[in-house]
């Protein structure tokens, strides 16, 4: 059963806690859920296994999670700090913390804005793209956007927005948070940003995750990064991909 918290604005969060040691703060990808994104690949065993413990959480407008329709109810410096009040109803000063595409971009937010809270970040399913505004522009958020609301779903004609829609059509989801949560995307970091993160950072993607990028060159641009290529996987699988896992506790292990 999940633990809630409340934010800063009072939106109601939803997290869960498993496991023993090290602690991890898991942070989904849009659209998804912590059970979605990390129980039913795996993750919550194969970390707990590893001697980690995990801390969950559904992210605003998603899972169990409060879900408002307003766009000024989202942006990731807010859902960064959505992350800091969970860790605080959890009691966790600091956490090793594990985002996955839109969860990466929040833990690039949190990372930057409170380096004492994060003891190292993994990105998963966040690649080169993130620096390019095919994925942050006002424009693209828009347009996905759409396609998250159109009536007619046979209409989208781009295959990442298809791709987008159809996993917001899945039951339970609200298509209409989740339209407002793309349109308040946070624009990317500045490279200088980027550059004076001096935490640990790992840049894990699949080969074939053309919504993400390559690894390499996100990773390149902090003090720290580390890259990491996952064969033969794209956006939707590699977070259900062991190796993908394994690179992380590697990491956090190190």
């Amino acid at each position: 059963m999940p633990e809630f918290a409340t934010a800063s604005d009072g939106t109601i969060l939803a997290f869960e806690r498993h496991g023993e040691g090290p602690a991890i703060v898991l942070v989904h990808g849009f659209g998804s859920s912590r059970s979605q994104n990390w129980k039913s690949t795996g993750w919550y065993r194969g970390l707990a296994e590893a001697g980690f413990s995990i801390m969950a959480m559904d992210c605003r407008g998603h899972g169990d999670s409060a879900k408002p329709h307003d766009e000024s109810a989202y942006g990731h410096d807010r859902m960064a700090e959505d992350v800091l009040s969970v860790m605080d109803a959890a009691d966790l000063g600091q956490a090793l913390v594990c985002g996955y595409s839109m969860g990466g971009f929040i833990g690039l937010r949190l990372l930057a804005a409170h380096p004492e809270r994060v003891i190292k970040l993994a990105l998963a399913g966040v690649g080169e793209n993130y620096l390019k505004d095919a994925i942050t522009a006002p424009e693209a958020r828009a347009a996905l956007a759409d396609a998250l609301l159109t009536p007619d779903k046979n209409s989208i004609t781009d295959p990442r927005a298809k791709m987008f829609r159809t996993f917001a059509d899945q039951p339970g989801k609200d298509r209409f948070a989740l339209a407002a949560c793309m349109r308040a995307m946070s624009p990317r970091l500045a490279p200088a940003t980027l550059a004076a993160l001096t935490r640990p950072i790992l840049v894990v993607c699949g080969a074939l995750d053309d919504t993400a990028g390559r690894p390499e060159p996100l990773a390149q641009m902090f003090a720290d990064g580390k890259a990491m290529i996952i064969p033969g996987r794209d956006h939707m699988s590699a977070v259900g991909d062991p190796h993908t896992r394994q690179a992380v506790i590697d990491f956090f292990r190190g």
